[in-house]
């Protein structure tokens, strides 16, 4: 009788995890950030970098299944041990499955139809061990599973105990005593359970059921040990993959590049996007070759990365996955998106409510307050497919129209008139429109934020520094400017290596003259922390 499958499960709140990224970070940029840019940095103008450096590739080729089942592998290992270290609360728990799903209704079926055999066959006269055996053999090797390999005396124990030949000796002279394996096995269960397992394992000791329902029990609190012992063995391995996981990740997505050289295609399609852009802003200036000739100016490459990491804050999800080397984020990328998406709406709608309604509500933090409260309550969600963004902004509308009334006949102030709440309404519910002034302002003093952020080599003096405009989301911003920019160190810290492959490809192959915007001086920078 198997086992429920057990799956991973994170329960981190966002702080936690901005708070474990930022630690994961700070480890990687005292480690490994310096040596790996400045190699990579080598690399955009070098054709001999060594494997450290630049990632192999490989011409195209068909791949066998072994090749595509070991990749797989390598992905999950690499997702797992990604999310062991980024999040503290990661921990695996039995799988439960949808009330209503068809896999629970074979798996229930599958069950009862076991179970209802063992009933069967116990209830003969004379009695049928065929399946009790079975099952006595599976508990016996779940057992020894939960055993450390010096836990000898132990060990030795259960094998006595539980010895499948003497139990089969037995079964074939009727007897067999279920009831006594039965009560070994929970005592044994006893000694080897988390203290959080004792009342379990109380009820077990404690029940009047039958055999068959008692066995059904046993497998229950025997799955809830499997989970504890799984989760032990992650907290006990998560330091020790802090240390190491920068290489290990490398090594791991290098495996999987080896198997499958289109693993950094939609990487490669980011970067490639990224630069094109910045080419495409670049001003043209009077720069001449040897033969009188002018030559096209590109951005340094540090620059292009940088926009690309930007780009990733609004990547739609919803028509392509995300580059291969943030597919272990992407849940953290999405949530980040999710937060920041929130805010902005947020300081937009009190960026037109301040700009309509002038001096009669300037200087009074309690109501500012107040408003932005209201407005990310009723905001909350806004990401949802199903969230109609156009209906929540009209009762954002009619609720500050309200509050603000409310405050201005307090102060002696005049009401709005229905012509200044119509007004009032038409602007916030026009935010929507992906050309709205305010929203086109507000949505590029937060990307000029990121990227100061980004280019900054000591970002965590520049968190508090919020562009104009932005203040009334400044506490926020700067908790999701943590998170973004330790997700981005550590990326960059981890596939720093691959980057400079790509980019070197991108943007070297005819070596043309390099821009130097002031901006470059920052980038670079980042290799020297």
């Amino acid at each position: 009788m198997p086992l429920n499958d057990e799956r991973p499960n994170s329960t981190s709140s966002g702080e936690d995890q901005g708070s474990d990224v930022e630690s994961s970070s700070e480890r990687c940029d005292s480690m490994t950030l310096n040596s790996d840019l400045e190699c990579s940095r080598d690399s955009f103008t070098s054709d001999s970098s060594s494997k450290h450096c630049t990632p192999s590739s490989s011409p195209p080729k068909t791949l066998t299944l072994d090749e595509v089942m070991e990749s797989a592998r390598d992905l999950f290992n690499l997702s797992l041990s990604h999310e062991i270290v980024m999040n503290r609360n990661f921990h695996l728990e039995p799988n439960s499955l949808p009330q209503d799903s068809l896999l629970k209704v074979v798996r229930d079926n599958l069950h009862k139809a076991f179970w209802d055999i063992l009933e069967a066959e116990l209830n003969d006269d004379p009695p049928e061990y065929g399946q009790a055996i079975r099952l006595v053999e599976e508990i016996r090797e779940i057992l020894l599973s939960f055993l450390n390999p010096g836990a000898n005396r132990m060990r030795t124990q259960i094998m006595e105990v539980l010895d499948m030949d003497l139990i089969r000796q037995q079964a074939d002279n009727d007897a067999v005593d279920i009831q006594g394996l039965a009560s070994y096995i929970i005592t044994t269960m006893g000694k080897m359970c988390a203290p959080v397992r004792d009342e379990e394992i109380k009820k077990l000791r404690d029940s009047t059921d039958n055999i068959v329902t008692l066995f059904k029990e046993i497998f229950r609190v025997l799955s809830l040990m499997r989970a504890d012992m799984v989760n032990c063995t992650i907290e006990n391995l998560r330091p020790v993959l802090q240390r190491q996981s920068v290489e290990y990740e490398r090594a791991k997505f290098q495996s999987i590049l080896d198997k499958t050289p289109s693993a950094l295609d939609r990487t490669t399609s980011w970067i490639k996007s990224a630069l094109e852009d910045l080419q495409s802003a670049i001003v043209p200036t009077e720069q001449t070759n040897g033969h009188g000739k002018e030559q096209p100016l590109v951005p340094g490459p540090f620059q292009v990365l940088n926009a690309a990491f930007i780009r990733i804050l609004t990547w739609d999800y919803s028509k392509s996955p995300p580059p291969e080397t943030w597919m272990t984020d992407e849940i953290r990328l999405q949530e980040i998106q999710w937060q920041l998406q929130q805010c902005q709406a947020v300081n937009e709608v009190l960026l037109i409510v301040y700009s309509t309604i002038g001096g009669p509500i300037q200087g009074l933090p309690s109501l500012s307050d107040r408003l932005k409260r209201m407005i990310s309550v009723l905001l909350d969600g806004m990401h949802k497919p199903d969230f109609n963004i156009e209906e929540s902004l009209e009762g954002v509308s009619a609720q500050i129209c309200c509050e603000l009334n409310k405050s201005l006949t307090e102060r002696n102030y005049p009401a709005l008139t229905p012509a200044l709440q119509a007004t009032l309404t038409g602007q916030i519910c026009n935010i929507t429109q992906k050309d709205n002034p305010i929203r086109t302002l507000v949505e590029d003093r937060v990307q000029q934020y990121f990227m100061a952020l980004i280019c900054d080599p000591k970002p965590q003096s520049k968190l508090e520094q919020i562009p104009a405009g932005l203040t009334a989301i400044k506490p926020e911003l700067a908790i999701i400017g943590a998170k973004f920019i330790s997700l981005v160190n550590y990326n960059k810290t981890v596939y720093g290596p691959f980057y400079a492959d790509i980019l070197r490809k991108l943007m070297f192959s005819n070596s043309p003259p390099v821009a130097s915007p002031p901006q470059n001086t920052a980038q670079d920078s980042v290799t020297n922390n």
